[in-house]
């Protein structure tokens, strides 16, 4: 996790994120907006700490100015093989966010050994970008990548990616109410251990039954979501681990307080009944002006 300095809306990127919201105003003071980030970022920090999940912080840096430093899911992915990926970013003040000291952090805090980098990072040069596990949602047990074609989703990268990863990949075209494409997959997909959350509805009808039948046929359970609770942040969660001296290892679903609003109760239950724990936490002001989760919040690191 990136603990942000200078949080914000980022004008570059609320061209394809239609989650980003300034404000009922559309104003909102800078100063106060970033510190309740911050205060936001270090409430969720320090529950998951609480919970066993070992997490590591690194500060960002004072410059250049990175509104979106919270999220960095979208340049860097860490295997378990030791295979530590780099993403070109769609928008050029995010490309700053890729910072080397951050993975030394990681292979310090964690005993996470580097043995490879795959660095996607000149895709920018041409125009074509991925960004990460917001791009890229992950099946780590089947071997399968789930995308959705966006500005900010690449094809060609997308493959090479999964060429590069040993991942089977499925690409499908997805867009809103409007029938504005969805930036990330993460934000209408999450693939757990049992279960799966997807917006159906916005997936592409030629792309449906082929996205739904390749869930289902991995084993998982599918849990449908609308486009009311999709913009609550409802597909945007993630599985993570944690150990305990009387229960062992256990499995938490993050989630924001949002998305745990938004969600009908009987999905809820469902969600709660395939994990050990679920951790729903407040980060209000990160989502609106942000446009990003609790998810986007988190770089998994995957030891051997």
């Amino acid at each position: 996790m990136v603990r942000p300095k200078h949080f914000g809306y980022n004008a570059q990127t609320a061209g394809t994120n239609r989650f980003q919201r300034q404000g009922p105003d559309g104003r909102a003071n800078a100063a106060d907006v970033a510190q309740q980030a911050l205060r936001e970022f270090d409430a969720f920090a320090a529950a998951l700490a609480a919970e066993g999940v070992t997490v590591c912080v690194v500060p960002d840096s004072d410059t250049p100015r990175k509104p979106d430093a919270v999220f960095p899911n979208n340049w860097v992915s860490f295997h378990a093989d030791g295979t530590v990926v780099l993403y070109p970013m769609h928008a050029e003040n995010r490309r700053a966010e890729r910072r080397p000291e951050i993975i030394d952090a990681v292979v310090r805090d964690t005993g996470y050994q580097v043995r490879r980098t795959l660095d996607l990072t000149r895709h920018e040069k041409e125009g074509r970008f991925l960004e990460g596990t917001g791009s890229l949602v992950l099946d780590h047990r089947a071997r399968i990548a789930y995308a959705c074609r966006s500005p900010r989703t690449d094809e060609s990268v997308a493959r090479e990616w999964a060429r590069e990863m040993g991942f089977e990949l499925e690409l499908f075209d997805a867009t809103d109410e409007s029938g504005t494409p969805i930036y990330h997959t993460n934000v209408l997909m999450y693939v757990g251990t049992r279960v799966a959350v997807v917006n159906v509805d916005a997936i592409a009808p030629a792309d449906r039954a082929r996205v739904s039948g390749r869930l289902v046929g991995t084993g998982l359970d599918v849990i449908a979501i609308d486009h009311a609770e999709m913009r609550a942040f409802a597909g945007n969660m993630l599985e993570v681990g944690s150990w305990d001296e009387y229960l062992g290892d256990f499995t938490i679903l993050v989630m924001s307080e949002t998305a745990r609003h938004a969600l009908a109760t009987r999905k809820y239950a469902r969600l709660y009944s395939s994990v050990d724990a679920v951790l729903a936490l407040p980060i209000d002001v990160i989502e609106r002006h942000g446009g990003g989760g609790v998810r986007c919040m988190l770089a998994e690191i995957f030891l051997p």
